[in-house]
């Protein structure tokens, strides 16, 4: 008999608990243990069925979803701060972010995004933030490479991401370091091997058949995100689809007397009226990379910051998305490619951030066809300088990092569908 009573008490505490939470809040503002974790649990829900909203500019763009225990136990298993929300305060806290007054909205995540990355065989897992991001979050991914691209496999998938590659061809530029490298050298003949396989005579044209199929993928209404050198590197390679830019140490002959001249700015995503720098001993693809990565700037981390421009909710919701953040300036970071220089940035993309008082933009993004893609300079959000052969940066070290906040935003992006205020 007591046991029966002890069982209906447990059962009605759960009930009254369930009637009182009826909706879990995951704060992604200052109050939040872990940002990018956050993320996970967001992936996790949708992986589940489980309706998701995202509260743009709620607290830092708050996640709000149906209070299940199975839900709240895994924010505690994965460190993640939550609240349980009664029906009523879940009401008013939609009808504040619906109100026309407040610079808020309310997206409802309702896919789970098929995310690749493309990496080559060789690849480190340290050598790449978003895949770092993509574990620490545990949000799963696929890795591919030139052989997907070129047999049009993209199509099975919402979201790619671009990293630290070189889609010219020209080995990133590190000729003049790191030629006699061990890393170095089988790269290079992995890379003339594979396009000796895929049918192409030099590395430089096979890169921009594969730049040429991520545009495809793009303009069918793939969301592409792209870091580091992945940017500039891969705009100018779509800019000279009929030019030889690269010298004879990287395909074998010079490149085209006229290249400069030769390019095509009209097919490119972001970036126009770029000058090339064809040295090939210097660490530098054009003066899109401000400031320019050879020489070596001389920065000081303690006042290197940029700003995020705050967009409208309710009639930008997608920059808005992209923009989310428990803070607006960030600490910069450098990489092959840092920033992009404003004045060579094509008028159809949106500016995101910025370095205040400079021509350092920073994020960026753009429409083209059915898809988008979005460009984010630097290599590593916590690692200010990071060098080849650095050790893998520790998330759990930086498990609020805002500059990582940016990467996993972008995952959660090809979600949303724009939705009606919730009553």
């Amino acid at each position: 008999m007591k046991f029966l009573i002890r069982i209906s008490l447990l059962c009605a505490i759960a009930l009254g608990e369930l009637s009182a939470q009826q909706k879990l809040l995951v704060p992604m503002d200052l109050k939040q243990t872990n940002h990018l974790k956050a993320y996970g649990i967001a992936f996790w829900a949708l992986q589940r069925g489980i309706e998701i909203d995202w509260l743009l500019n709620y607290r830092g763009g708050s996640f709000m979803l149906d209070y299940a225990s199975t839900a709240a136990n895994e924010c505690r298993i994965r460190g993640v701060a939550f609240e349980g929300i009664s029906g009523a305060d879940a009401a008013r806290i939609y009808a504040d972010v619906g109100n026309d007054n407040n610079n808020m909205d309310v997206i409802r995540l309702e896919k789970t995004p098929k995310i690749a990355v493309y990496v080559p065989p060789n690849f480190k897992p340290w050598d790449d933030a978003v895949t770092l991001a993509l574990e620490y979050a545990e949000i799963p991914y696929k890795k591919v490479w030139d052989d997907e691209v070129l047999q049009g496999k993209l199509s099975e998938y919402d979201w790619l991401h671009l990293h630290h590659e070189d889609f010219t061809g020209q080995y990133g530029k590190f000729y003049a370091t790191h030629r006699n490298s061990q890393w170095y050298i089988e790269q290079q003949i992995l890379y003339e091997r594979k396009a000796k396989e895929l049918g192409f005579k030099k590395v430089s044209d096979e890169k921009k058949a594969v730049a040429r199929g991520i545009k495809s993928f793009v303009a069918a209404g793939g969301f592409m995100f792209a870091m580091c050198s992945a940017t500039d590197s891969y705009d100018i390679a779509l800019a000279a689809e009929n030019t030889d830019i690269c010298d004879v140490m990287f395909d074998g002959d010079p490149p085209d007397r006229d290249a400069q001249k030769q390019l095509d700015f009209s097919k490119t995503f972001a970036f126009q009226n770029f000058m090339l720098d064809m040295n090939p001993l210097r660490y530098e693809y054009s003066d899109i990379d401000i400031p320019p990565s050879d020489p070596v700037p001389v920065r000081d981390p303690n006042t290197d910051y940029f700003t995020l421009f705050e967009f409208s909710a309710k009639y930008d919701p997608v920059p808005t998305m992209l923009t989310q953040n428990h803070i607006n300036i960030i600490k910069g970071f450098m990489g092959q490619t840092t920033a992009f220089k404003k004045s060579l940035i094509k008028s159809s993309a949106t500016i995101l951030a910025e370095r205040e008082g400079t021509e350092e933009v920073k994020y960026l993004h753009g429409n083209f066809g059915r898809g988008t893609f979005t460009y984010y300079g630097g290599h590593d959000p916590e690692d200010y300088q990071h060098a080849v052969g650095d050790p893998p940066t520790d998330l759990s070290l930086h498990k609020n990092s805002p500059g990582y906040r940016l990467i996993l935003n972008n995952i959660l992006f090809p979600a949303a569908k724009k939705k009606q205020q919730k009553t």
